[in-house]
């Protein structure tokens, strides 16, 4: 399954982030189910526990690493 970093912001449309969410391709919400704007910024799933996408959903991380070899 394919995945991908996106940014969510603290008010919509914004330039402050919040936190980064991992999202599977083709869905609409975060793996933690919040509804992200999908214009946001995104990153490569490959970002995911590195400096770049911090701070990070717990809850997206975690259910992350259960879909990944």
């Amino acid at each position: 399954m394919e995945h991908h970093i996106i940014a969510e912001m603290i008010e919509p449309g914004g330039d402050t982030l919040k936190e980064w969410h991992m999202i599977r391709a083709g869905e609409e919400e975060a793996m933690c189910g919040r509804v992200i704007d999908l214009s946001a910024e995104k990153l490569p799933s490959e970002a995911w526990g590195t400096d770049r996408a911090r701070p990070f959903c717990h809850t997206c991380g975690a259910l992350f690493l259960r879909e990944v070899p």
